[in-house]
């Protein structure tokens, strides 16, 4: 009679065995080693993670958080057209690459002049700056 699995020897299958007797058992860990062990979930209302000073989540200073979505839905839609671009250029881009119809009339509504990037477009539609704290 052959003992374990035909594809490891004994002591891989004693090895997998003990990785798994939690699991089998049902309370404990599956892992053998402690360094493997997944991390507690926090506690409702703990805080699950933390962030190193200035890089919490949340909006930057001198930007709302519409801003901050408005802004990213222009970059997605925009970051790819020849830069610099004039607001002709920005409405044939929007139209070749079918960008959604808020961000063609936010184009469409854009001063008559040439634009370096997505953050002088978000800046001349009002949407706002966020200011760098060094």
């Amino acid at each position: 009679m052959e003992r374990g699995s035909d594809k490891h020897g004994p002591r891989l299958d004693d090895e997998q065995k003990h990785e798994t007797e939690g699991l089998v058992r049902g309370g404990g860990t599956t892992h053998a080693e402690e360094w493997k062990e997944p991390e507690a979930m926090p506690a409702p209302g703990e805080e699950s993670q933390s962030y190193p000073p200035g890089h919490e989540p949340g909006t930057p200073e001198g930007i709302t958080q519409r801003g901050v979505d408005v802004r990213s839905d222009l970059a997605k839609w925009l970051s790819d057209a020849h830069w610099p671009a004039s607001k002709h250029d920005l409405a044939q881009h929007t139209a070749r690459v079918d960008a959604p119809d808020e961000v063609a009339d936010m184009v469409d509504s854009l001063p008559e002049r040439r634009f370096a990037n997505v953050a002088e477009v978000a800046e001349a539609l009002g949407l706002g700056v966020e200011k760098r704290r060094w």
